[in-house]
C-alpha cells in the first residue's frame, strides 16, 4: 500500500494535520503506538488536566463561595477515584472523537510505532509503507532533570503524566518548576487539600511572562495556599519507601537545605521526542537543542520529509502544532502555507487563568521600542465582581506612535478565551484605538478588554 503522505504521531499536530491532508485529495495514513489517539494532549496532557482543573475548581467554589451567594448545605466530600473516572471518561470521549475524524476522513491508522528506513518508507511493525510525502509529528516528552529519577509507578517521584494518576491525594507535595504544568497541577492538588510548595531557579514563575502578570500571579497563588521557594536549584530528590526528600541550594549562597514530601513532582519542561524514527541514519539535522531542524515550510533537510509540532523549534503549544500541521499540508498540496508566529497565544489555566500574546513590554523596551500601556483593573469590571472572579487585569501594549497592538497579557477570568480578540485584532495589524471603538456587550468580561485599549488613548471608563 502506498499514500501520499504518511504522517507519524496522532496528536493534535498530526491528527490536525491528517485531516487538511484528506481534505486536500492527498490519500493519508497516520502512524500512532498508544491503544488511542489524541497524543500527550488527549491522553496525559491538556485535557485530563484541565478536566481536574475544572472538578477541583467547583470543590473550591463550594468550600468558599457558595455560601456568599446563598447556597447552604454541607460542603462536597472528595471521591479521589471518582474524579479520576470522571477524567478518564473526558479522556475517552475526546480521544474517541479523533478516531471518528479518522474514519469521517478516510485516513488510515497505521497502528504501532514508526521507523523511517529511508525517504518515502515508512515502516511500522513487519510492514514497509511507500509514501511520497512524512510529516513527522512525534511530539515532545517530560524533561529529565540531574539527580532525580521519576517512577510513575511508585507514586513518590512523578512527572505531569504521574500526576494525573496518583492513588491518593498527598498532604505534602513539592512541584518542582514554576511553569505552566507546575503552577496547573500545583493549582489542582491544592483546592485538594495538599500542601503545596513549588521549587523554581529562576526568581519569577512562568519564566518569559510579562513581568507584571508574574508579580501579580505569583500573589494570588499565595493566597490560594500555594509556597514558593524561588532561586533554589535543586541537588536531587531521595525516594523512600512512603516520602521523598527532596535537596536545593540558594542560587544567592549558602547550605543546602531540605524538604519533606509525599509526592514530589518534576515539571521542568519538555523536550522533542523522535526516538527509534533513525533520524541519525538518513541524515536529518537537528539544532543545537535537539529539535529536527526545518525550513520555512516546515522541509528537513531531507526531501520529502517534514516536521512539525513541538520536534521542531518554536513553543510548545498544542494549537502551534494544529497551525503547522494544516500548513504543512497545504504545502504538501502545492499550496501556500503559512503560521504567523508572533501571533500564537499562551494560556495557563488555573483560576484566574492568564493569557499572554505577542510581545512583552520588556522585550520591546530592550528593542528600542517606544510602546504605550493600557491597563485596567478587573476590580473596574461589573461581570467580574459579581461572579467573584475580580484580582487580576487586562494590559495591551501598542506602538507609541502608529498605536499598533504589539502584545498583550491578560490575568483573570476566561482571559484563555478573552486573549482572542486582541488575536485576531493583531492579525488584522489593528490599532489599539479600532478595540476601544468597538462596542462590547455589558456585562462582559470582554469590556476589561475595551477599557484598556481605551487606557492607551484619553485614558478608560471605570477607573
Amino acid at each position: 500500500m502506498s499514500y501520499d503522505v504518511i504522517i507519524i504521531g496522532a496528536g493534535p499536530g498530526g491528527y490536525v494535520s491528517a485531516v487538511r491532508c484528506a481534505q486536500l485529495g492527498l490519500k493519508t495514513a497516520i502512524v500512532e503506538g498508544r491503544e488511542t489517539l489524541g497524543g500527550t494532549c488527549l491522553n496525559v496532557g491538556c485535557i485530563p488536566s484541565k478536566a481536574l482543573l475544572h472538578a477541583t475548581h467547583s470543590l473550591h467554589e463550594a468550600q468558599h463561595s457558595f455560601g456568599k451567594m446563598g447556597l447552604k448545605g454541607a460542603a462536597p466530600e472528595v471521591d479521589w477515584d471518582q474524579m479520576k473516572s470522571y477524567k478518564d471518561d473526558v479522556i475517552g470521549q475526546n480521544t474517541g472523537g479523533v478516531e471518528f475524524l479518522m474514519k469521517k476522513n478516510k485516513i488510515d491508522w497505521l497502528k504501532g510505532w514508526a521507523s523511517i528506513p529511508a525517504a518515502g518508507q515508512v515502516k511500522v511493525g513487519d510492514e514497509t509503507y511507500a509514501t511520497k510525502n512524512i510529516v513527522i509529528a512525534s511530539g515532545s516528552v517530560p524533561s529529565a532533570l540531574p539527580g532525580v529519577t521519576v517512577e510513575n509507578d511508585k507514586g513518590i517521584v512523578v512527572d505531569s503524566t504521574g500526576a494525573l494518576e496518583l492513588p491518593k491525594i498527598p498532604n505534602k507535595m513539592v512541584v518542582i518548576g514554576a511553569g505552566v504544568i507546575g503552577l496547573e497541577l500545583g493549582s489542582v492538588y491544592a483546592r485538594l487539600g495538599t500542601e503545596v510548595t513549588v521549587v523554581e531557579y529562576m526568581d519569577a514563575v512562568c519564566p518569559g511572562m510579562d513581568k507584571d502578570v508574574q508579580r501579580s500571579f505569583k500573589k494570588i497563588l499565595e493566597k490560594q495556599g500555594l509556597k514558593f521557594i524561588m532561586g533554589a536549584a535543586v541537588q536531587g530528590v531521595e525516594a523512600l519507601k512512603t516520602k521523598a526528600k527532596v535537596t536545593y541550594q540558594p542560587k544567592k549562597g549558602g547550605d543546602d537545605e531540605v524538604i519533606d514530601a509525599d509526592v514530589v513532582l518534576v515539571a521542568t519542561g519538555r523536550k522533542p521526542y523522535a526516538e527509534g524514527l533513525g533520524l541519525d541514519a538518513l541524515g536529518v539535522k537537528l539544532t543545537e537543542r535537539g529539535q529536527i531542524a526545518t525550513d520555512a515550510k516546515w522541509a528537513t533537510n531531507v526531501p520529502g520529509i517534514y516536521a512539525i509540532g513541538d520536534v521542531i523549534e518554536g513553543p510548545m503549544l498544542a494549537h502551534k502544532a494544529e497551525d503547522e500541521g494544516m500548513a504543512v499540508a497545504d504545502v504538501i498540496a502545492g499550496k501556500h502555507g503559512h503560521v504567523n508566529y508572533g501571533v500564537i497565544p499562551g494560556v495557563v489555566y488555573t483560576t484566574p487563568e492568564v493569557a499572554t500574546v505577542g510581545a512583552t513590554e520588556e522585550a520591546l523596551k530592550a528593542e528600542g521600542r517606544k510602546v504605550k500601556i493600557g491597563k485596567f483593573s478587573f476590580m473596574g469590571n461589573g461581570r467580574a465582581k459579581a461572579v467573584g472572579q475580580a484580582d487580576g487585569f487586562v494590559k495591551l501594549i501598542a506602538d507609541k506612535e502608529t498605536d499598533r497592538v504589539l502584545g498583550a497579557a491578560i490575568i483573570g477570568p476566561a482571559a484563555g478565551d478573552m486573549i482572542h480578540e486582541i488575536c485576531v485584532a493583531m492579525e488584522f495589524g489593528a490599532s489599539a484605538e479600532d478595540i476601544a471603538l468597538t462596542c462590547h456587550a455589558h456585562p462582559t468580561y470582554s469590556e476589561a478588554v475595551r477599557e484598556a485599549a481605551l487606557a492607551c488613548g484619553d485614558g478608560p471608563i471605570h477607573a
